[in-house]
C-alpha cells in the first residue's frame, strides 16, 4: 500500500425526488473530483433519494435496492473510467422485509470491494431509522484501495469512538463519514451553533485519538414541508490527525471540494503521540456493559 499523498473529494449534494436524477448528479460530482485531482471520492449518506426517514411509510422501501445491484454497476463504470476509488451510501435491500443502510466501495478499477452496513441506527424526530434499517452485522471494516486504506462509517456511527477505534484499529488511514444530518428549523436559532459544533468536535477528536485523518459528507438544503422538515446544514469537512480542519464546505451550497492528505505522516504522528501504544487493553472489558451501576454482576 502506497505511503503517499492522497487527493480526496467529497461531493456536498442537494438531494430532490428522482433516484435517476440523484445518481445522475452524483456522477457528476465524482466527475468534478476527479477533475480537481481526486483518487477517492465520498458522496453522502443515501443520495439517490431525499431523506424519507422523516416519516414511517411503507411505501420507501420501494426505494431500496440490492448491493450490489444498479447504482453500484453505474458508479462502477465512472470509477473505471476516472481511474478513481467511489465511496456510495445506499439503501440497501438485503431480503424480503430486511434492509440496510449501506455503504459500497468502489475501487478505481471499477471492482466492488464490498460494503459496510450502519451499525448505529437513530430514532429521533425526523430521524425515524429504526423503522427502515436492521443494524448492521459485517462489524467494522477496512477496504485495500488502490490510493489508500480506508473505513467507512455512517451518520449516527459518528458519535461513537468504539466504532471509530475498531475501524482504525483495522488499519484505516481515513475514517469516512457519509452523513445526512440538519436542523430542526425551530430549533436552529437556539441550539443550530452548539449541535453543529457537537457534531464535528466529536469527529475530530476521533482523529486526534487514532492518529488518522478524517473526512465527513453531508447533504445540504431543504427537505420537507416549508414551515418544518430539515434543514441540513452541510458543512463537509476534512481534519488531520491533530485535529485540525483542512476544508470546510459552506452550510447551504453544494460543493465538489478535494483535499490533499499525507498518509505517509500518520506513522510520525502515532510515535509522538502514541495512544495506540499505550493503551490499556486488559482494563478494557467493561466496555461490552450496558452501564455500570450498583446491580451490575
Amino acid at each position: 500500500m502506497p505511503r503517499g499523498k492522497v487527493q480526496v473529494g467529497l461531493v456536498q449534494m442537494r438531494c430532490e425526488d428522482s433516484p435517476a436524477r440523484n445518481l445522475e448528479r452524483a456522477v457528476e460530482g465524482v466527475r468534478a473530483a476527479a477533475a480537481q485531482g481526486a483518487k477517492i471520492v465520498c458522496l453522502p449518506e443515501l443520495f439517490r433519494s431525499l431523506y424519507f426517514c422523516q416519516t414511517e411509510d411503507h411505501r420507501h422501501f420501494a426505494l431500496a435496492e440490492p448491493v450490489p445491484g444498479p447504482s453500484t454497476e453505474a458508479l462502477s463504470l465512472v470509477a473505471r473510467e476516472l481511474g478513481v476509488v467511489v465511496i456510495a451510501s445506499l439503501f440497501e435491500k438485503r431480503a424480503e422485509g430486511l434492509y440496510h443502510n449501506t455503504t459500497a466501495v468502489l475501487d478505481a478499477d471499477g471492482t466492488y470491494l464490498g460494503k459496510y452496513r450502519k451499525m448505529h441506527i437513530p430514532d429521533d424526530p425526523l430521524f425515524y431509522e429504526k423503522f427502515y434499517f436492521t443494524p448492521g452485522d459485517l462489524g467494522y471494516r477496512i477496504f485495500e484501495t488502490k490510493h489508500a486504506r480506508i473505513g467507512v462509517l455512517i451518520c449516527w456511527d459518528q458519535w461513537y469512538p468504539e466504532a471509530a477505534r475498531l475501524t482504525a484499529l483495522r488499519g484505516a488511514d481515513i475514517l469516512f463519514y457519509p452523513t445526512a444530518i440538519g436542523w430542526h428549523p425551530s430549533e436552529k436559532a437556539e441550539y443550530g451553533e452548539t449541535q453543529h459544533d457537537s457534531w464535528e468536535l466529536i469527529q475530530r477528536s476521533h482523529a486526534v485519538a487514532n492518529g488518522c485523518y478524517v473526512v465527513s459528507v453531508n447533504r445540504t438544503g431543504h427537505e420537507g414541508p416549508r414551515d418544518g422538515g430539515l434543514e441540513f446544514w452541510g458543512q463537509s469537512f476534512a481534519a488531520d490527525p491533530s485535529g485540525k480542519l483542512l476544508l470546510r464546505a459552506e452550510p447551504d451550497q453544494e460543493a465538489t471540494l478535494t483535499v490533499e492528505l499525507d498518509l505517509g505522516k500518520l506513522d510520525v504522528v502515532r510515535t509522538h503521540w502514541p495512544f495506540l501504544r499505550d493503551r490499556r487493553i486488559d482494563s478494557y472489558g467493561d466496555l461490552t456493559r450496558r452501564y455500570i451501576d450498583a446491580e451490575t454482576p
